[in-house]
C-alpha cells in the first residue's frame, strides 16, 4: 500500500497530455520487441504511447486487421465505434476512422460527438442485430476505444463482434497476429482515407430510452430516494443527467468534470491514479459524501464497472453487492426462464454459491473474462453474469438479452431499485446474507510481475500442486479449468470446504493476482494467503 493511497492527486501525479499525444504520433513500435507488439488481454489491446505500446501504428494495423477479420467472417453491416475520456482515445478514434473509411466500411459514430460507454456500444450492436430489417442489411459489430479503469497515460482498443460482447481468444489472437504482421511489413496493406462524412448514431438516446425494459424506474421514482452518481470523469458523464431527466428521478450528478489528467481523483492503492469504482482508495472522495444520498454510485472511464456506496456501509465490496444483486434479481424477475443460471467467475466469492443454492438455481462458474457469459446472456440461459472486479450485466424483464458486455450504469441503477423496492440498502441486505450463510473474509492481492513470471503462472495446472492441505483443512479441489464450461483458467484455484485461493496473471497490467477467501474469519484468510504463496512458489519452482 502506497503511503499516499486515498489522498488527493497533486500536480506531480498528473500526466503531460500534450507529451502523451505527441508520443502517440511520433514513436514507432518495433514488433520484434515484445513490449511493443499488439497484444490482446482480457479486454483488448492496452498500453501507453510513452512506452511505445499504444501508438498510431498499433491502431492503424489493428484496425486494418479488424477490417480483414470481419470480412473473412462475412460481417457486412455497420461498425459502431465509440471512445472514452482517456487522452489517447480521441486520436486513436481518428486513426481508426481513417482506416475504416479507407476500407469502405460503413461506420457509425456518436451523433453528438459524445463519449460512448462500453455498455452503450454493446447495446447498439445488439439492437441492430436483433432487428430483422436492420440485420438484413448485414450484421453489425463494433470497436470501443478505452483502457477501462487504467491510469490516464494508458490507451485501449477493443473489438466487439456481432454478439455485442468482448471478442473471444480465437478472434483476438488472429487480429493481434495480423496487426503485428502489418507493423513488421511497414504497414503495407493498410488502407486509409480522410473521412469526409460518416454516419451517426444516438448511442445515449437509444440506451437511456431502453433502460425502462430492464430497471423498475416507477418503483425508484415512487420511493423518492436520493441518488448520487459520480462518473469519475468517464464516458457516462452525460448519461446520468439524461437518465434523471427521462425518468424523473431525484438524482444528482455529483461530479461532471472531464479531465484527461484526472486531477480530481484520489490515488489508488499503489499511488497511481486509477478510476476503479471498486477501490476504497480511488473512491475516497466519493465515499466522503455517502451521508448525503440513499444510494451513491461510481463508474470507471468506460462505465463498464460499478461502485456502490451506502450511508450505512460505505463502499461495498463488489462480491457483497453481486451476492445481493443476484438474490434480488432472481426473486423479482418473473419473466426469466425458470432454469436461467447464475454466472460467476471462479474468483468471485463463494457467498454467491450459497445464495445460488438457496434459490435453487444452477451456478455457472467460468474463467475470468466477461466474454464467457456472452452465449448464456444471448439465449437467456444465464440470467446474470458477474465478475468480482465489479463488472456485471443481466437480462431484461422479459428474459431477453440487454447487453453482452459489462454494464456499470445498469448495476448502479439496480442498487437504487433494490433500495426502493425492499426499503433496505444493499449493505443491510448483505448483512442478512451473512446471518444466513456466514461471514466470508475475502481479499485480492496484486503484486508486480514481469512477462516471464506472468507466463509461468498462466501455465500452472492442478497437477502441479503437490499440497494436500490448505491452512489446516484438506484440499477438496485443484482446478486449472472452470467447472462451468471446462475452459482453462490461466492459473490455478485450490479449494477446501470453507476456503479457497486462486492465482492468475493480470491480462491488462504488469501484475499477478492472488485471490483468497475464508468463511472462518480474517485470521484464517491470512493463513490461506500465506500458504497460497508458498504453494504457488513451489509449483513455479521458485
Amino acid at each position: 500500500m502506497h503511503e499516499r493511497a486515498g489522498t488527493p492527486a497533486t500536480e506531480s501525479d498528473l500526466i503531460d497530455v500534450e507529451a502523451l499525444v505527441r508520443a502517440y504520433y511520433e514513436l514507432k513500435p518495433d514488433a520484434s520487441v515484445p513490449g511493443q507488439r499488439v497484444v490482446f488481454g482480457t479486454s483488448g489491446h492496452r498500453g501507453s504511447s510513452l512506452t511505445t505500446s499504444f501508438n498510431e501504428h498499433h491502431i492503424l494495423a489493428t484496425t486494418q486487421a479488424i477490417v480483414e477479420y470481419r470480412a473473412a467472417q462475412g460481417i457486412t453491416g455497420p461498425l459502431f465505434i465509440g471512445a472514452d475520456t482517456h487522452a489517447l482515445s480521441a486520436p486513436a478514434q481518428t486513426t481508426a476512422l481513417d482506416v475504416l473509411v479507407g476500407n469502405q466500411v460503413r461506420v457509425l459514430v456518436d451523433e453528438y460527438d459524445d463519449y460512448v460507454p462500453t455498455p452503450a456500444l454493446s447495446h447498439a450492436i445488439l439492437t441492430w442485430n436483433n432487428d430483422p430489417a436492420k440485420r438484413a442489411e448485414g450484421e453489425a459489430d463494433g470497436i470501443v476505444i478505452t483502457p477501462s479503469h487504467n491510469p490516464p497515460q494508458d490507451g485501449g482498443f477493443k473489438y466487439n463482434p456481432p454478439h455485442g460482447g468482448p471478442a473471444d481468444s480465437d478472434a483476438t489472437s488472429w487480429i493481434a497476429a495480423r496487426a503485428n504482421e502489418l507493423i513488421e511489413g511497414g504497414l503495407r496493406g493498410v488502407l486509409q482515407a480522410e473521412p469526409s462524412a460518416v454516419e451517426t448514431y444516438d448511442f445515449r438516446g437509444a440506451y437511456v430510452a431502453d433502460l425502462a425494459n430492464v430497471i423498475d424506474f416507477e418503483a425508484i421514482r415512487r420511493s423518492g430516494i436520493r441518488i448520487g452518481a459520480d462518473p469519475l470523469g468517464g464516458a457516462s458523464v452525460s448519461y446520468w443527467g439524461a437518465i434523471r431527466d427521462a425518468y424523473g428521478l431525484d438524482l444528482t450528478v455529483v461530479n461532471e468534470r472531464v479531465d484527461p489528467r484526472w486531477a480530481f481523483m484520489t490515488l489508488d492503492w499503489d499511488g497511481k491514479i486509477r478510476m476503479d469504482p471498486s477501490s476504497r482508495n480511488a473512491m475516497a472522495s466519493v465515499v466522503a459524501q455517502a451521508g448525503s444520498y440513499d444510494i451513491l454510485t461510481g463508474n470507471d472511464a468506460d462505465a463498464d464497472r460499478h461502485g456502490i456506496v451506502t450511508p450505512d456501509g460505505g463502499l461495498m465490496n463488489p462480491n457483497h453487492y453481486l451476492a445481493v444483486a443476484i438474490e434480488f434479481l432472481f426473486s423479482h424477475r418473473d419473466g426469466w426462464r425458470p432454469d436461467a443460471a447464475i454466472g460467476k467467475t471462479l474468483v468471485s466469492s463463494s457467498m454467491i454459491d450459497r445464495v445460488a443454492a438457496s434459490l435453487g438455481r444452477r451456478l455457472w462458474e467460468v474463467p475470468v473474462g466477461f466474454k464467457w457469459f456472452v452465449p448464456g446472456l444471448v439465449d437467456g440461459s444465464v440470467g446474470f453474469g458477474g465478475e468480482e472486479s465489479a463488472g456485471a450485466s443481466f437480462l431484461r424483464f422479459d428474459g431477453t438479452v440487454w447487453t453482452t458486455d459489462k454494464d456499470g450504469i445498469l448495476l448502479c441503477l439496480l442498487a437504487a431499485e433494490i433500495r426502493a423496492v425492499t426499503g433496505k440498502s444493499p449493505s443491510e441486505l448483505y448483512a442478512e446474507l451473512v446471518e444466513r450463510f456466514g461471514d466470508p473474509a475475502y481479499e485480492r492481492v496484486d503484486a508486480p510481475a514481469n512477462a516471464a513470471q506472468k507466463a509461468a503462472l498462466g501455465r500452472l495446472d492442478g497437477d502441479s500442486i503437490a499440497a494436500t492441505e490448505l491452512a489446516g483443512a484438506p484440499i477438496t479441489a485443484k482446478l486449472s479449468h472452470a467447472p462451468g464450461n471446462g475452459a482453462a483458467i490461466g492459473g490455478v484455484k485450490v479449494e477446501t470446504a470453507d476456503a479457497w485461493f486462486a492465482a492468475r496473471p493480470s491480462g491488462t497490467e504488469d501484475v499477478y493476482k492472488i485471490y483468497a477467501e475464508s468463511f472462518r474469519g480474517a485470521d484464517h484468510l491470512a493463513e490461506v494467503q500465506a500458504e497460497a504463496k508458498r504453494i504457488v512458489d513451489a509449483a513455479l519452482g521458485s
